[in-house]
């Protein structure tokens, strides 16, 4: 039985997705993966932290958009920009932060 794992994101223009094909499960990646992306479920709802960004220390380095756990990190200008849509509020994006840029405060309602 073939395994199928769709890799592309949902409600982007191109509707051409990738397929990769798996054998049988012992082809499997040893890892947790997902086989929806995360844009079709909003997360933002239960947050705590939220990442506020200092638009004046930050370098363009690119490093918080890597490491987001969430797509909800897009450069504009040069600046991050977050989707709360998204945001788990994990703070991974303000601790590899190397000018702190980025610094999380409490949730306002």
């Amino acid at each position: 039985m073939r395994q199928k794992r769709r890799i592309g994101k949902s409600g982007s223009k191109n509707k051409a997705a990738k397929t990769v094909h798996f054998k049988t499960y012992k082809d499997l990646p040893f890892c947790a993966m997902s086989l929806s992306s995360t844009l079709t479920n909003k997360t933002g709802v239960w947050r705590t932290l939220t990442p506020v960004v200092k638009e004046v220390l930050c370098t363009s380095c690119l490093l918080c958009w890597k490491f987001c756990p969430e797509p909800c990190i897009i450069m504009v200008d040069g600046i991050p920009v977050i989707d709360f849509d998204y945001c788990k509020g994990c703070g991974i994006c303000a601790e590899v932060c190397v000018t702190k840029a980025i610094v999380m405060e409490e949730e306002k309602s």
